[in-house]
């Protein structure tokens, strides 16, 4: 099962700290979404392989856009 992690709101991308077939485990931060001039940071509820990324650094973002996938 997959699990999608969406932007919580529309900024763009400042920083990826994963890649695709990395391990990640519960809580830890995946990205930092730039909004409103404040660093978000977007961690995972699960632990699992990172199988894709969507996004890069400074790429624009919508609310409920898919920034990676994590399986």
């Amino acid at each position: 099962m997959s699990t999608e992690i969406l932007a919580p709101m529309p900024g763009t991308i400042f920083k990826v700290h994963v890649s695709a077939g990395d391990d990640v485990v519960e809580g830890q931060e995946l990205l930092v979404l730039e909004a409103m001039k404040m660093e978000n940071p977007i961690i995972t509820v699960t632990a699992g392989k990172v199988k894709e990324v969507n996004v890069k650094v400074d790429d624009k973002v919508a609310t409920k856009d898919v920034l990676l996938v994590i399986e």
